[in-house]
């Protein structure tokens, strides 16, 4: 009810956006338009058609609309354009849930602030050597992208001051908000200037969201994306985890490695387009681009080209790709994810025609595999893991097609005159026919070798994000003890937080799992105290995790985290000398024993205490 009454109180943008707007009809500066067809965007998503005319009105703005589906363009192209920047105070602050969107976001908007040459845009978030961020700050942070739990630390310190800031950014609040940073939340939105511009994004809206909403939203208009597409059951769907610098080998192998008819793949720029088709063409590959660049009569007959079985590969954008209705597509593979699912929708509804089998692959680099669940809980139905095709693979694969163009050969060519040559050489030579031929096919396949030597891709691992998923969670299996009271498999840490800071076991939870950018899934118990805390975690955790945690805050605290052993922390070290006299002097007094910590080990060490 409470939701209810919050929507029908408030202007909504719900007006269906004509097709072919373009982002030179929304009245974006011309430095941001300039700078948004230099990255070859061709049409705004649903959501940025939506939003931007608002944002560039000065409204604030509730976004509804799910992960990925171009909420970044959506408020920073708008606020790049009408927010006035002086070149030394913050002018701009979004706030992110995590580190990793804090990169991507940051990344984005300082892609569309190319042309403007008094922005400067600093990532601020947990896990990161402060030393760095305050060396990145003091050049003038204009565009600030930040962590909850990392921004307060550096209100606290004062190397962030927000009294200038025009306009604030909540991305994905629900996400936020369920991490434990409320108060955080709360904390930094008081400190905004109450004339500034506002905009928040969430793909559902609990009660948090709604409180935030109430108190720091003011008046506001909303853009909501409905997320309501299902797709064809007969479309198998398979999703390929790579790094961005091996998206092209890894293309080039899938495609080696799929029996296909005909094949589209999107991309999203008109420039990839034809960048990705070169490359594909120079390995020997049928391919032709598709963008809203060509003009009509070549995009018909490139469309031709494919209906009639002359070319075998398309690689088009979401524009040039539509009313596309080819029945020998029979994949469809999604080089760049789409910027939302409606896009996903209707990109794979290109196979599976006519009541025909098809094939959907989405390629997803570490950085986006966190829209993988949207776009399954989207569609309803769950996209499986795929392998990259080994060489093996690949080389049986190129000896069974070269195995048919001999056959091919063997069935209509004249070979008379071959075999006179061949029945020569074996006099001259002295050797077989089988050696002969052997030579031949060698030479034949130096182009294409029927035994590559491929290097063997790294593919990241596909993390398990259940505790993210609206589904109700699987119960855990039953915990077993070990002798010290710490569940099997599990190692105990301390946290130099407790109950008289006002944490609570979420807001540990939120820290470890923003911080580390791990699954909530995988931390163990958390015990509560008045000056600390303990939780534990599994025992062949990454050092690398363990690092970013040891630097981690929780509420603008330092967290302290170290493993939990039986001993008390190490005491600070005094100092046993007062001047430069006293160097090399023995300090009067007893040896007192003390232990150290060293990894998990203590061990024993003597130190003299002197006489001040």
């Amino acid at each position: 009810m409470e939701q209810e009454n919050l929507e029908n109180e408030q202007e909504t943008i719900l007006d269906e956006t004509p097709q072919e707007v373009g982002f030179e009809d929304l009245g974006l500066a011309p430095e941001i338009l300039e700078a948004v067809k230099a990255a070859g965007y061709e049409t705004p998503s649903p959501i940025q058609a939506k939003a931007i005319p608002a944002l560039l009105q000065g409204k604030n703005l509730l976004g509804t609309a799910q992960t990925g589906t171009g909420k970044t363009a959506a408020f920073a192209l708008p606020l790049l354009s009408r927010i006035e920047f002086n070149g030394k105070d913050t002018s701009l602050l979004v706030l992110t849930p995590t580190r990793e969107l804090s990169i991507q976001v940051a990344e984005a908007i300082q892609q569309y602030a190319m042309k403007l040459p008094k922005v400067h845009v600093v990532p601020v978030y947990g896990g990161q050597d402060i030393a760095v961020q305050f060396k990145a700050l003091k050049r003038a942070a204009n565009v600030i992208v930040a962590t909850p739990g990392r921004l307060i630390d550096h209100l606290k310190r004062g190397s962030i001051v927000l009294d200038k800031v025009q306009a604030v950014v909540l991305d994905e609040a629900d996400e936020m908000l369920d991490m434990g940073f409320m108060e955080d939340v709360e904390t930094i939105l008081s400190k905004i200037p109450k004339n500034a511009q506002r905009a928040l994004f969430s793909a559902t809206m609990p009660k948090e969201v709604i409180e935030i909403i109430d108190e720091h939203l003011g008046e506001y208009s909303e853009a909501r994306i409905e997320g309501k597409t299902t797709t064809v059951e007969n479309i198998r769907q398979r999703f390929l985890l790579v790094k961005s610098h091996d998206k092209m080998e890894a293309l080039a192998r899938v495609i080696e490695g799929e029996d296909f008819d005909g094949m589209l793949i999107f991309v999203r720029t008109k420039q990839a387009t034809s960048e990705v088709s070169e490359r594909l063409e120079a390995r020997g590959f049928n391919v032709a681009p598709l963008s809203g660049d060509l003009a009509q009569t070549l995009r018909e007959r490139t469309i031709n080209r494919l209906k009639m079985g002359k070319l075998d590969i398309v690689v088009a954008t979401d524009v040039a790709a539509r009313g596309i209705d080819v029945d020998r597509i029979t994949h469809v593979v999604n080089y760049d994810i789409p910027y939302d699912t409606e896009s996903y929708v209707h990109r794979i509804g290109r196979t599976g025609r006519a009541g025909r089998s098809g094939n959907a692959i989405l390629f997803i680099t570490p950085r986006e595999r966190r829209l993988l669940k949207t776009i399954e809980k989207a569609t309803r139905q769950p996209i499986e893991a795929m392998a990259l095709p080994s060489a093996e693979q690949i080389s049986a694969k190129r000896v069974a097609n070269f195995q048919k163009k001999i056959q091919d050969k063997l069935a209509n060519a004249s070979l008379d005159k071959f075999r006179e040559i061949l029945m020569k050489m074996t006099v001259e030579l002295g050797t077989n026919v089988e050696d002969i031929a052997a030579a031949a096919l060698c030479m034949a396949q130096e182009r294409e070798p029927l035994f590559p030597k491929m290097e063997q891709l790294s593919t990241p691992k596909v993390r398990d994000n259940s505790d993210r998923d609206d589904m109700p969670e699987k119960p855990r299996k039953e915990r077993k003890e070990g002798a010290n009271g710490v569940e099997e498999g599990y190692l105990r840490y301390y946290l130099a937080v407790g109950r008289r800071d006002h944490v609570s076991p979420r807001d540990i939870v939120g820290a470890i799992a923003g911080e580390a950018d791990i699954s909530s899934a995988i931390i163990g118990r958390i015990k509560l105290f008045d000056k600390f805390s303990t939780v534990e975690l599994p025992d062949n955790t990454d050092q690398s995790v363990l690092d970013i945690l040891s630097e981690m805050t929780i509420r603008g605290n330092d967290a302290k985290f170290r493993l939990m052993t039986d001993d008390a922390p190490p005491p600070k070290e005094r100092k046993s000398f007062k001047s430069k006299k006293d160097f090399g002097k023995k300090p009067k007094g007893k040896e007192k024993p003390f232990r150290e910590f060293h990894g998990d080990k203590p061990f024993r060490k003597t130190r003299r205490f002197g006489r001040h």
